[in-house]
């Protein structure tokens, strides 16, 4: 996993991402390029690159919440995972990722906004 260094204008983002086993893919071939992801993704987590991750239950679906400093770094974070560098990419048909703002921040915001 790429070197995360916490800059005062980092962003929090909401990773979202779709896993698809295709046909072709053997399930012991499947499930251990996934295990070898999840061991990546826990260490993110306890090194605190991720803040949390969670596996969408009853879906082949990741949820994670990351702290970035640029679209730089979050490419950097992508191409490292597990699943790009031993040439799985193609499993995951669907990723997003969503800017994530603090409320309290939006909030006070939002009583400069009611000023008008």
């Amino acid at each position: 996993m790429a070197t995360i260094r916490r800059w005062e204008n980092s962003m929090e983002i909401m990773m979202w991402v779709k896993i698809a086993k295709p046909e072709s893919t053997s399930n012991t071939e499947f499930f251990e390029v996934w295990r070898k992801e999840s061991v990546a993704a826990i260490e993110a987590l306890h090194a605190g690159a991720i803040k949390n991750i969670w596996k969408v239950a009853g879906k082949y679906e990741v949820i994670a919440v990351m702290e970035v400093n640029s679209g730089d770094e979050l490419d950097a974070i992508i191409h490292s995972l597990p699943i790009w560098t031993l040439g799985y990419a193609h499993i995951v048909p669907e990723m997003n990722w969503t800017p994530l703002r603090s409320y309290e921040n939006w909030s006070k915001q939002l009583t400069e906004l009611a000023k008008g």
